[in-house]
């Protein structure tokens, strides 16, 4: 069973949400926060990225970040541009990207079910990013930003969900880049009462983005255990069947001693390769490859595909296994120089830039992991290869804010 409780959630006055709310830490440089939050005192990114306040090159992980940030959080709630709830509450927050929607309940999650794996995770987390989330915690004493879940849709939510948006919402606003943010507050007894009760039917919760978060929470409780820690952590849960996943795609620095032509001729022995083909696949085990400036359409051929493990059918494994080490010499894509990603969001646009303005010699176009893959993995206690997923959109840090 899943345990969700309400939470008394610090968020913006609902006239300056739009200058308040920010894109999460971890998907832009300090450089490019410096140039989103210029002009704009009352961005979060002061809080989350507060570097930017502080003279260019200055270690990230310095006491001192972390400090400014703390300065600037309580800044921005002693002038009132954040206030707190009287009391705890459910909240739904609706993101519209295009024509894309999706609607997630805001809840306080349990810890111990993250530490009993009752809401699982599918990647490996790095210390030194685990360190500074639990630093950043510990310092505003809150988690500021949520942690992305999912779970398996079901009826009575979605309809309780579907009425309940039919009201005048708390808040409401596009951001630059034109995905429109909507939060409503579930606050009556019995709203909270059947939330609570429809979630703990609910056998698993999975974590979709934020592993270092979630691992974050968990280490700050335990660190805290008995000393006025709530045992929550903050969430975001959106049903699976509202959930998008853009590709990952992958660009690399050379062709490991290879010519074009001699990569194509050993890429056919792996794929049905369609020169001049469409630069984003269209099904799962399709790629494309830029090159030379055109796109090949590839198709992986089938005994490469011909498993029923979950992890080793995936498209990221299946390039990684086939291609880019024996082929590319990248064993281990989380360390390597040779490789990069780019999130789908970005566009295969990107992707053929990155490759015509000779910084790259070749990018492949992925075909996006699914979320039924995402949740089977997770089941069997999996782990995915590294960058198998990109959602989008991003959840908004500053929204709401849980308190510890």
């Amino acid at each position: 069973m899943a345990t969700l409780k309400p939470f008394a959630a610090l968020r913006p006055k609902p006239e300056l949400a739009a200058q308040i709310c920010e894109l999460p830490y971890d998907v832009m440089s300090s450089e490019e926060a410096r140039v989103m939050a210029a002009g704009n005192p009352l961005s979060f990114l002061h809080v989350s990225k507060p570097e930017i306040d502080l003279a260019p090159g200055v270690d990230l992980y310095s006491q001192e970040v972390y400090a400014k940030g703390k300065e600037n959080f309580t800044k921005l709630i002693s002038q009132g541009s954040l206030k707190q709830d009287a009391q705890p509450c459910f909240y739904l927050y609706r993101q519209i990207m295009g024509g894309h929607a999706q609607i997630g309940l805001v809840a306080a999650a349990s810890v111990e079910e993250y530490l009993k794996n009752i809401i699982k995770k599918h990647e490996f987390t790095r210390p030194d990013k685990e360190d500074d989330r639990v630093r950043h915690i510990e310092t505003l004493n809150s988690q500021t930003g949520p942690v992305f879940l999912t779970y398996r849709a079901v009826a009575a939510m979605d309809e309780f969900i579907a009425k309940k948006i039919t009201e005048k919402p708390d808040v409401d606003f596009t951001g630059k880049d034109g995905v429109r943010h909507t939060s409503w507050t579930v606050g009556d007894a019995a709203g909270v009462q059947f939330i609570a009760e429809q979630f703990a039917k609910i056998p698993f919760l999975y974590i979709a983005d934020g592993h270092h978060r979630s691992a974050a929470a968990g280490r700050v409780y335990q660190s805290r255990k008995g000393a006025g820690h709530s045992g929550e952590f903050l969430t975001v849960i959106f049903p699976h069947n509202q959930m998008q996943i853009l590709p990952y795609n992958r660009v690399l620095k050379d062709l490991n001693g290879l010519t074009a032509a001699q990569l194509v001729q050993k890429l056919d022995g792996i794929f049905v390769i369609k020169p001049n083909g469409a630069a984003k696949p269209t099904r799962k085990h399709e790629l494309g490859l830029f090159i030379g400036g055109q796109w090949h359409a590839l198709t992986f051929r089938p005994q490469f595909a011909a498993t029923n493990d979950p992890i080793e059918k995936l498209d990221v494994t299946l390039l990684q296994k086939f291609v880019l080490d024996p082929i590319f010499g990248i064993t281990d894509p989380r360390t390597s120089k040779k490789i990069n990603f780019v999130g789908g969001i970005r566009g295969t646009a990107e992707l053929e830039k990155l490759v015509n303005s000779a910084e790259y010699a070749c990018a492949f176009s992925m075909f996006p992991t699914s979320i039924e893959d995402l949740m089977t993995i997770a089941d069997a206690g999996g782990i995915m290869p590294p960058k198998s997923t990109w959602f989008e959109p991003k959840l908004r840090d500053a929204m709401f804010c849980h308190m510890i």
